[in-house]
């Protein structure tokens, strides 16, 4: 009688920010074996190795076999269950970043199509999850070697995809210059930077932003390092000039007038004002008044 197993590891820190992978593993899944309802926070690609199961997701059921692949998007309700009379064996990679989604609108995969039927390139598929299976450890160049399979695996998808998509929107541009933000906002990117990666023009790249959500590159680019310096002010103990240098500024004058410019005070006053604040709370602690039939 042929034993069940899994075989499953899962990375304890996620230091690469472009692309890492969170978990890899292969399982031989027993009969009606079932994951979900429930949701992701990665990315998960699943190759079926042998035998039979169910994917659910947005309304619509897919039933698998051996050579066929599922994607499970972030933060999508799925369900996925093993046939009762010959239940599927799998292998699986999941992973996040700020590059994933960008790859995987190159590939045939999408969000109304999450399957790939009877892939001709499976084996070289399943060897590439197998070999990010192979560099698990707990030690930063783990880490590296794995991420270096996993982009192997994902050309794999690219090279493979059989549907010409056309990338190149003005809604698609946005995405990419947004993932390019928050993967390096922290060192002095500029708007030209931000231009070349994504392969426009400053004025090209600027009217995109403007069309879809209503501000400049530059200005987004501004807020989303306020933003993160404004955490930094509540939650660390860091100076002003570290925090400056944190979130993308060199100096650390030209941060404290641009972030007065945007909250309306300097970065040592809304620092006192937050610690007020929780100073308040800690010591007075709001009580919940009592209305008529909560007895």
């Amino acid at each position: 009688m042929e034993h069940n197993y899994k075989n499953s590891y899962k990375v304890q820190e996620k230091e690469l920010v472009s692309l890492s992978v969170y978990n890899v593993g292969f399982q031989k899944c027993d009969p009606l074996y079932q994951w979900g309802p429930g949701i992701r926070d990665h990315y998960l690609i699943h190759y079926i190795i042998s035998g039979n199961g169910v994917y659910q997701v947005s309304g619509k059921e897919y039933l698998l076999s051996a050579g066929d692949a599922f994607l499970v998007y972030p933060n999508t309700e799925v369900t996925y269950f093993a046939d009762e009379k010959n239940p599927w064996e799998y292998a699986w990679v999941g992973f996040t970043g700020s590059d994933a989604s960008t790859i995987f609108r190159a590939t045939d995969f999408s969000k109304e199509q999450p399957v790939i039927s009877q892939i001709p390139y499976g084996e070289e598929l399943r060897n590439a999850i197998f070999d990010i299976y192979g560099c698990r450890g707990n030690e930063f160049y783990h880490a590296l070697e794995m991420t270096g399979h996993l982009y192997r695996m994902l050309s794999i998808l690219l090279h493979n995809a059989t549907t010409q998509k056309i990338q190149n929107t003005t809604g698609s541009y946005v995405q990419k210059s947004i993932e390019y933000i928050m993967a390096n906002y922290s060192y002095p990117i500029t708007i030209e930077d931000i231009a070349f990666y994504v392969g426009l023009s400053r004025s090209h790249l600027y009217r995109s932003f403007q069309t879809t959500i209503g501000m400049s590159p530059k200005e987004y680019l501004t807020d989303f390092r306020i933003k993160q310096a404004c955490d930094l002010l509540k939650h660390s103990q860091l100076s002003i000039t570290a925090i400056a240098n944190s979130v993308g500024f060199d100096n650390s004058l030209y941060f404290s007038k641009t972030f007065h410019k945007n909250k309306g005070v300097s970065p040592k006053v809304y620092r006192q004002n937050k610690r007020n604040e929780l100073c308040i709370k800690y010591f007075f602690p709001s009580t919940k008044q009592i209305q008529p039939g909560d007895m």
